[in-house]
Order: C-alpha cells, then structure tokens, then sequence
C-alpha cells in the first residue's frame, strides 16, 4: 500500500475533495504526471483532461479538470480548477442533449460577440464528452 498524503480539488463553485489519497493523475500543461507522498514542489499549469484520484484504501475516481494550477509539495497536492466535474456526475444523454442545445443556439445567434461566446460553450461541452469518452 503506497504512502497517503492530503489532496485538495477546488473549483470556484466548491471544495469538491479533500481526503488523503495514494496518488493522483494530474493532466498538467507540459504532460500529464503523476503524484505521489513526498513529491518535490512543483507548481504547473493544467490542460483540459482527465484527473485521476486513488483514495487511500484502494477506491479510484476521475474528475474532467479544465483549465487551472496543481501545486505539489512534499505533504500534499492542490489543485485549482477553471472547471471540475466528476466522471460519476455526468450523465451521457443529458451531455449529448446540451450539445444538440448548444448547437442550435450557436446557429441562431446574430450578434457576432454572442455567437462567439456560444461557441465557446458548444467547444467546451464537445470537449468534455470527448475526454470522458461519453
């Protein structure tokens, strides 16, 4: 059984983790890495993807992780995220459905600055149903 050490997942809207874990997938901005107890400081940026979570005890989750910073440290790992939706969340149908609303709205829109910012929404939403293979 590997070492436990304190992990912290933020998103602007919650705490979503805060529990000692035995490691973590973190899909950082210059290749994903894997965290364990006693890691050397680091600080990275994240890309969008997949972090993976194995509890101390053995059980496993993943969260969609956009945007971001880890920050590891010998005592532990925090992560602050743009965005943090766990895997166990989502619900394929819905996803699909918020994409086919997405796609609407962007071909209604008219206003140039409203189109872009549905178009983000609509890329983001693909995004996520592409990364958690939905």
């Amino acid at each position: 059984m590997a070492e436990a050490f304190n992990f912290e997942l933020v998103s602007p809207e919650r705490l979503l983790v805060s529990e000692d874990v035995e490691s973590v997938l973190v899909p950082g901005a210059e290749g994903d890495m894997t965290v364990l107890a006693n890691h050397a400081p680091l600080i990275t940026t994240l890309k969008p993807g997949l972090l993976d979570v194995v509890y101390a005890g053995g059980r496993e989750a993943r969260y969609f992780v956009k945007g971001g910073f880890a920050e590891a440290n010998p005592t532990g790992l925090t992560v602050l995220a743009e965005t943090a939706i766990n895997r166990d969340d989502l619900d394929a149908e819905k996803l699909n459905q918020a994409i086919q609303d997405a796609e609407e709205d962007v071909n209604d829109a008219e206003d140039p600055i409203k189109k872009d910012k549905l178009q983000l929404r609509l890329d983001y939403l693909r995004q996520v149903k592409t990364t958690l293979g939905l």
